[in-house]
């Protein structure tokens, strides 16, 4: 990595939400996010490529069969028990 004196400054925005949960991740981590960048950056550079895979969110058919079951049974509320605490699911159960 450069020494400080060839360093130089990068501005970006982002959203205010997804800085402080990057800034909390990092300090759990022992980083800070000018450290963190710099990590992503050099192994960018490294592997002539971005680190980690870029796919669009799609869910996958376990996902989707879910999904569609929960639209069921919103749909078709009357034919469903819904609890109103977890007691009550854990009650039944050990039925």
């Amino acid at each position: 990595m450069s020494n400080i004196s060839n360093s130089t400054n990068l501005n970006i925005r982002l959203d205010s939400k997804l800085k402080k949960d990057a800034e909390d991740l990092f300090k759990r981590l022992g980083l800070n996010m000018s450290s963190a960048i710099n990590v992503f950056l050099t192994q960018s550079v490294r592997e002539q490529a971005i680190p980690f895979e870029i796919r669009e969110d799609v869910p996958n058919k376990k996902m989707i069969k879910a999904l569609n079951e929960a639209k069921k049974m919103a749909d078709n509320p009357e034919k469903y028990k819904w609890y109103t605490d977890v007691q009550e699911l854990f009650n039944d159960l050990d039925k």
